[in-house]
């Protein structure tokens, strides 16, 4: 769809929503960013997974990547609240292939630096990691954590610290944990982390959509008008 009918398309669908769902809409937009993103590694336990999302929604992460090797992703509903229809999911799930390589590689194009959320020898603490460059964390399953794969191709490694007996914390909090600092220290840089017009616009459109009940109807009926002027 072309960028001018996109914008005539929303403002259509404007009509529909109340005055306070479009201003909580595009203030949600000045605060999302693509130089942080989560991938998640066949994450199986609901519960956990639809926390991450919502973590990732209320950080202002955009892009979330599941890799579905083993296990299918599955959210609960009761747990999202609706986060998912806000953020973008990129599932990696083809069957006789390594979805984690395929996923690792596509980021790795995009000039996005995979860093594995692990207890490793050759790892940082969650305060030292660099934010310059765009990230993706990498959440790994909630008994093994990330895969052997995952640790070979990483370009990095990120633990957060802990002062107790336990090892680890469970893989929301931790989401929730890491979000939390790099999101706090990306807003207080200069880095220029926030998305491009044309992200804006698409995702204004995408969330008017989701907004209206009978949002893929009314599309429906202005593409059918569009065309038969």
């Amino acid at each position: 769809m072309e960028q001018s009918q996109l914008i005539q398309l929303t403002a259509y669908l404007r009509d529909f929503i109340t005055e306070e769902r479009w201003e909580k809409i595009n203030q949600v937009l000045q605060q999302r960013t693509r130089h942080i993103s989560v991938v998640l590694e066949d994450i199986y336990q609901p519960h956990n997974a639809s926390a991450v999302l919502r973590s990732c929604d209320g950080f202002g992460i955009q892009d979330v990547h599941i890799i579905e090797n083993r296990n299918r992703f599955d959210a609960s509903s009761e747990v999202t609240i609706g986060a998912d229809q806000w953020i973008t999911l990129k599932r990696y799930n083809s069957e006789g292939q390594n979805n984690t390589i395929a996923c690792i590689n596509e980021l790795k194009e995009k000039g996005i630096s995979v860093i594995a959320t692990t207890p490793h020898e050759e790892d940082q603490d969650l305060n030292e990691l660099d934010i310059s460059r765009p990230m993706a964390l990498v959440f790994g399953t909630e008994l093994e954590g990330v895969t052997g794969t995952v640790l070979q191709h990483a370009d990095g490694f990120v633990k957060i610290p802990m002062y107790g007996f336990s090892e680890s914390f469970n893989i929301s909090v931790s989401a929730a944990i890491c979000l939390y600092d790099l999101t706090t220290r990306l807003h207080l840089s200069d880095i220029e982390w926030g998305l491009s017009k044309e992200e804006k616009e698409l995702l204004r459109y995408e969330w008017v959509k989701n907004s209206i009940k009978a949002g893929e109807q009314l599309v429906k009926r202005f593409l059918n008008n569009m065309s038969s002027r």
